[in-house]
Parts: structure tokens; C-alpha cells; sequence
């Protein structure tokens, strides 16, 4: 059976990480009725002003959402210029850009991200091989990220998510890989949301029964939702 491993060596680095995680089984993320994916792209659209709160400063890697995950990623082996996934989101925002569409559940959890202050991010459940691990790797799990051509593997040392045969997520939660990455076609989707602040753990639990009631009332399937911490370190995933 597919898991979900949070291993020993990430908790001795974040014993007070927490991870809200959604699992969707069955869904449908294309061809959906018009009327769901309007609520999707208003979602989407009313999250980029939710966000604003959470620029107060000018220097964009002072806001806390922001802060809290740079001293986060001095405390392991990183790909220089990498930077959390809501860095860039809010980076975008800040400048009067907008979060486009891409398909319903990334759509779905970018708008639940720029809400929220948190990183979202989604897998194909069907593309893991064996089970997804967040590790300290040995580096050297094959890679090749969205938009590239060539492979960019891990560093030694480096907090990656993988599975039997590579990664899945460098740095963390910067760079997804294509091998994984959610598609029109995926009808059983991992999403997660991650919180290295333990004075967020309410907002992260808000964030993710909303990521949860999004995905099941717009794409249909089966829905469970789970809050992972360091005494919870397992989830099945099938």
C-alpha cells in the first residue's frame, strides 16, 4: 500500500512542523460544469485580495509568512535563489500580477494558499512509485522540474519529497517535477499544505478543511482531510 512517510531526519530539523494533507479520490479535474468552475476562478481571484494582508512590510522577505520560511530553508541544503512556494505567489501579488489558471485542483490550492499564507502544493496519487517520503536526502534523486528539459537532481543534505525512483518536490516545497504533477487527468490527487510556525497550526487547520470542502464540492470524488505532526508521522494514501 502507497504512504505518506514523514521521516525521523526531517523531524529533528522541524519538530514543530505540521502538515495539512487532502486526499482525493476519483475526482474529476477537467470537463467539470460551468458553474463550478466559475466559483473556482472567483475563489482564485478574491484570494489575491486575502493576501494583501499579509504584505505589510515593504521588503518583501521581512512579512512574517515570508520570514518564517527563510530562516526555515538556512537550516538545510538548498539550490541557491530556491524560496518557498508562497514567496513566489505573494512576490507576484505584490506587484500587481495575478496567479493564473491552470487546472481546477491547482487553482483550487493556489487560491487557498494566497488565503491562508501558507504553501499548497498537489501530487498525482497514481504517478507515486511506492510510497512518497519527505526525507533529508543523500541527494541525487532524479528530477526534472516543471518547464525543464533536463534533469536537476537533489543536493546531499537537501529536504526534498521523493518516492521509489526520485523526487517529487526539491527544496522542500520549491520546484514540483513533471513526472508528478497534477494534470487534466488525474482523478486521485495528494494535496498538502505546510506550516513551519506553530502559532499557525489554527489557521492551518482552517485552510485545510477549506482546501478539502473546495475539492469536494466543485470536483466531486471521496474527500478525507488529516492534520500530520510529529506523533503522526503515517497516512495511508489509497
Amino acid at each position: 500500500m502507497k504512504q505518506f512517510i514523514i521521516s525521523d531526519d526531517f523531524w529533528s530539523l522541524f519538530p514543530d512542523a505540521c502538515f495539512g494533507i487532502v486526499l482525493a479520490h476519483n475526482v474529476r479535474n477537467k470537463d467539470i460544469n460551468p458553474e463550478s468552475m466559475n466559483a473556482i476562478t472567483k475563489f482564485l481571484e478574491a484570494s489575491h485580495h486575502d493576501a494583501h494582508k499579509y504584505l505589510t512590510e515593504d521588503v518583501l522577505s521581512q512579512n512574517d509568512v515570508i520570514a518564517v520560511w527563510r530562516d526555515a530553508y538556512q537550516k538545510f541544503k538548498t539550490k541557491k535563489g530556491a524560496r518557498v512556494s508562497i514567496e513566489a505567489l505573494l512576490k507576484r501579488v505584490s506587484k500587481g500580477n495575478g496567479v493564473g489558471s491552470i487546472n481546477p485542483l491547482v487553482d483550487i490550492y493556489n487560491g487557498i494558499s494566497l488565503t491562508y499564507g501558507l504553501p499548497c502544493g498537489g501530487e498525482d496519487i497514481d504517478t507515486f512509485v511506492g510510497s512518497l517520503q519527505l526525507i533529508k536526502t543523500q541527494g541525487d534523486d532524479h528530477f526534472i522540474a516543471l518547464g525543464d528539459l533536463e534533469p536537476d537532481n537533489t543536493l546531499p543534505g537537501e529536504i526534498a519529497y521523493v518516492d521509489d525512483v526520485g523526487a517529487v518536490c526539491r527544496c522542500w516545497n520549491w520546484r514540483d517535477g513533471q513526472r508528478t504533477m497534477l494534470t487534466d487527468d488525474t482523478t486521485n490527487a495528494f494535496l498538502i499544505i505546510e506550516c513551519v510556525d506553530p502559532t499557525r497550526r489554527d489557521d492551518l487547520e482552517k485552510a485545510t478543511q477549506h482546501l478539502a470542502t473546495c475539492v469536494e464540492k466543485y470536483l466531486d470524488g471521496s474527500v478525507k482531510h488529516v492534520i500530520m505532526d510529529r506523533n503522526n508521522v503515517i497516512l495511508d494514501l489509497e
